[in-house]
């Protein structure tokens, strides 16, 4: 169940999805802006999609502060976890977190939500919130709905990124 301002960003999201005359970076690059611009606690927002051959993570579209961890390998950090759990990972304070990679010393919580594609886990999102304990079930449905209808809108075409 999303909430109502979740609602209202998912359409600002499905319209954004369907203008024709942005590439595929461009408008998970628009998604991530909107996502960070119009939801309180999401701070920090990117997709990393999977290299499989060198299990690797790769940042390909992101708003916020910019981050040094462009490529992450599976298993590593919270992304890298995704990667091989293919299951969201909600973590309400990093500090609790042995596996975790810093990406700015204000985050305190952070959101990852896989991306598949035909049943294969092929990247993912992720969110980091200043806040500590921000998230809910309703961010995490909302996410997993934002990555179907990311994955249903530009398909195969994201295996490429």
């Amino acid at each position: 169940m999303m909430t109502p301002n979740h609602m209202m960003v998912m359409q600002q999201v499905k319209q954004q999805l369907n203008m024709e005359d942005l590439s595929v970076v461009e408008g998970l690059n628009a998604v991530c802006e909107t996502l960070n611009k119009k939801l309180e606690a999401y701070h920090w927002v990117g997709f990393y999609f999977s290299d499989f051959k060198d299990k690797m993570l790769h940042l390909k579209a992101y708003s916020g502060t910019p981050t040094e961890h462009t490529s992450i390998p599976f298993g590593k950090g919270i992304c890298g976890q995704v990667a091989l759990s293919n299951e969201n990972f909600l973590v309400p304070d990093v500090t609790s977190q042995d596996n975790y990679i810093a990406c700015s010393v204000d985050v305190r919580s952070e959101l990852v939500v896989p991306l598949f594609l035909d049943g294969e886990n092929i990247g993912q999102i992720d969110i980091d919130s200043k806040t500590l304990n921000p998230f809910t079930k309703e961010d995490e449905a909302f996410l997993t709905e934002l990555c179907s209808l990311v994955s249903s809108t530009y398909g195969k075409s994201l295996k490429q990124l």
